[in-house]
């Protein structure tokens, strides 16, 4: 165990492919599973008691079309930023690629988790991976997050009282700091997926942006959870910065904001959401010529 998390309290008791990681407000346990079809010998760690994501990759996958999306963008050697890493799936999938990736994940057991994984990954890679435990924001603090005991993706940085579809949550206060305090240079891939906070995730990280003439995204869409910005604001903020965007699907189109606003709007507030995709100073579509064409047709079908 690293001194980090012995200064932090917390006991590895590990056993065959099961551990349980105690710290000091909450405990995770974890069962490992194998991703041998995806590299052989690879082993990935999930939570227990997750309804979503651990379930996903236990039958093999998880976000298929945006993994898709960004491996398509990668290449040996360039930079990903993972931004809301949880357990460490994309970041993952970028060491894979022999990428150089930084991830953020600010609940200090699920990082660890995260780490340990992308440290299974640099053993069958030539990639590289760092696990930041820290939440990106717009300027450096401490806020308090809510843990999801069911999803354990949905984990929510608080402004004031818990978000009511939540339920019960355990609360623990984690660090904030903004990416350009991180990150030094230009990034080829950035993924911001931070349950509502992404607008100031972005805030913190306009240097790298401005520092990156070529890159892929992949954020987050949630109007129910955004916060600091309107979903108009966020989207119009990555269009200034010269992002293509479209949903994250396996045939994305380029959308306008209005058009993207259009398919939000009129649905259930707390279900309306939406995995946008972009990308600037390079081709939109990466995907080939018949993903291209699929794209072309659903923009035609769609509304």
């Amino acid at each position: 165990m690293s001194p980090f998390w012995e200064a932090q309290g917390c006991i590895d008791v590990a056993e065959t492919g099961r551990g349980m990681w105690y710290g000091p407000a909450m405990e995770f346990s974890t069962r490992t599973v194998s991703l041998s079809h995806i590299r052989e010998g690879l082993d990935f760690e999930v939570l227990d008691q997750d309804s979503i994501i651990g379930p996903s990759i236990e039958k093999g996958s998880w976000a298929d079309e945006e993994t898709q999306l960004m491996c398509a963008h990668i290449e040996p050697g360039n930079r990903v930023v993972d931004l809301g890493a949880n357990v460490g799936w994309f970041a993952v999938q970028a060491v894979l690629a022999d990428a150089e990736v930084d991830a953020f994940e600010p609940v200090p057991g699920i990082a660890e988790i995260a780490q340990r994984n992308v440290d299974r990954a640099m053993a069958v890679s030539e990639g590289r991976g760092t696990v930041h435990v820290m939440a990106a924001g717009a300027e450096r603090g401490q806020a308090e997050i809510a843990l999801s005991d069911d999803n354990r993706g949905d984990n929510r940085l608080m402004d004031d009282d818990v978000p009511s579809d939540m339920g019960e949550v355990n609360q623990i206060t984690i660090d904030v700091v903004p990416v350009d305090e991180v990150v030094q240079g230009a990034a080829h891939f950035l993924k911001v997926d931070t349950q509502g906070s992404e607008w100031l995730a972005l805030q913190g990280a306009k240097a790298l942006l401005k520092k990156s003439p070529r890159l892929g995204l992949l954020i987050e869409l949630w109007p129910y959870a955004l916060r600091g910005a309107t979903p108009r604001q966020l989207i119009g903020f990555l269009l200034e910065q010269g992002f293509t965007l479209g949903k994250a699907t396996a045939a994305p189109y380029p959308m306008s904001l209005d058009r993207i606003l259009s398919q939000i709007d009129g649905h259930d507030p707390l279900k309306a959401g939406m995995d946008l995709y972009g990308a600037k100073g390079g081709p939109f579509h990466v995907l080939g010529t018949a993903a291209r064409l699929r794209g072309m047709l659903r923009s035609i079908k769609e509304v």
